[in-house]
Parts: C-alpha cells; structure tokens; sequence
C-alpha cells in the first residue's frame, strides 16, 4: 500500500491511475513537492530541461509571450495534470513559459533522477510516451477545429476539455474557474466574441457566468454543439 500523501490525490488521474504500481512508486520516490506564489514562473521558454511535473493544487498557465507583447495561451493545467515530458525525450530547452495561477502546489520529478530511472527501467518509457502521444492527439485535434470549426462550436468544445481536464479526470468538472480572458486567448478569439457566445449559451441555460468562474449546467446540450 502506498503511503506517499499525494498517492491518493494522483490516482484520480486517468495517466497516474493506469500505471503499474511500482513505476508509481518509483515515481513518488524520486519527487518532491514545489510552490509557487501567484504569478511565479516554474520556467520559460528557452530554459534547459529541468523534469516532469504534476500538479496538486491551483494551476499552471502553459503559454509563450511574442517580443511585442501578444501573449500565445496553449492551456491552463490543473491538478492531476502532468506535464514537462517532451524535454525527457528530446532533451531540448523548454518550448513555452510556464506560471503559477494563484497558489500553487506542484510535484516535481527532476530530469536527472528521472532519467537515471529510465536507463535501468527503460520499459517504462512507454509511459511517458503514451502521456506525450495524448497531448499530441489533442493539439491535432484543436488544429483541425481552428481550421473547420465556427467560433460557438471550438469554444464549447474547449469548454468540454478543460472540464474533463483534457482527458484527466471523470466525471467532468461542473464549475470551472476561467475567466473569459483566458478562455478567449487560448482560442485566439477576441474578449467580445468570446462574452457573447458565452452569453448566448447562458441564454439558452447551458452555462451560467460569474466573476472568473463558468458553470456548466447541460454538458449534454453543450457536447451537442461541438459536432456543428
């Protein structure tokens, strides 16, 4: 039995839940915990690898910043995500910034412990890889949507996403703390088109809007819109 504190809090996780159970103990065996104060950066882009990431509480906010001051928002990771495996595989400096939202508690794996794991258990690359080749599934995915998608069916389906947090966890979430702002920079919409699709979806009584916070109320109806 494990005894790790975090162990339980993992296993709602779909990727952390269908691993073997000594690779999940070796993986909390070779952890320890990070914070990071609202605002914080974990790390940017160009940064060395630095290993694998899960998050506990709050969130990360996965995203790049242009020279001229456009901000690019891939997502917003919230706990059980993993994240920061590309660079185990490649080695390569990090492709994004990464920065607390609020007070956040993340599980850190460090690269080299990591890899040294990895060199005398090489099975359970397949692992890693199976966490990597979802994420790749969902950016093919999203790519498809920006280019066939309208703006009321890709901003529904993101909803869906980031309340099943991205194929993480089941049930999906009801309440989810993502202001329009956020919602609006992940899929390149501005903030007005953004609040009235939000708005019309409120009308017809599939979310409900608050202050920072989106509350689903008909995921079916919802779900629904994603196949326009």
């Amino acid at each position: 039995m494990n005894l790790h504190p975090w162990h339980t809090h993992l296993l709602t996780g779909h990727w952390y839940s269908h691993l073997p159970a000594e690779f999940q103990d070796s993986l909390l065996g070779m952890s320890r915990v990070r914070r990071l104060a609202p605002g914080q950066r974990l790390f940017q882009r160009g940064d060395a690898p630095c290993g694998l990431y899960a998050v506990l509480e709050g969130a990360v906010r996965i995203g790049a910043v242009s020279e001229q001051g456009k901000e690019a928002l891939l997502s917003v990771v919230e706990s059980p995500h993993w994240f920061g495996e590309i660079c185990l595989f490649d080695g390569q400096p990090r492709t994004h910034d990464a920065v607390g939202v609020g007070q956040c508690s993340l599980l850190h794996l460090p690269q080299a412990a990591l890899l040294a794991f990895l060199e005398e258990q090489p099975v359970h690359w397949r692992h890693l890889a199976l966490l990597m080749s979802h994420k790749l599934r969902l950016t093919f995915i999203n790519l498809e949507h920006l280019s066939l998608m309208p703006a009321p069916a890709r901003l529904a389906h993101r909803l869906l996403m980031i309340a099943e947090g991205y194929g993480e966890i089941e049930p999906a979430r009801r309440i989810l703390q993502l202001p329009q702002e956020q919602l609006a920079l992940m899929l390149s919409l501005s903030r007005q088109t953004t609040n009235q699709i939000l708005k019309d979806l409120q009308g017809q009584g599939i979310v409900h809007l608050s202050y920072g916070e989106i509350a689903i109320l008909d995921i079916e109806r919802l779900r629904a819109l994603t196949t326009i």
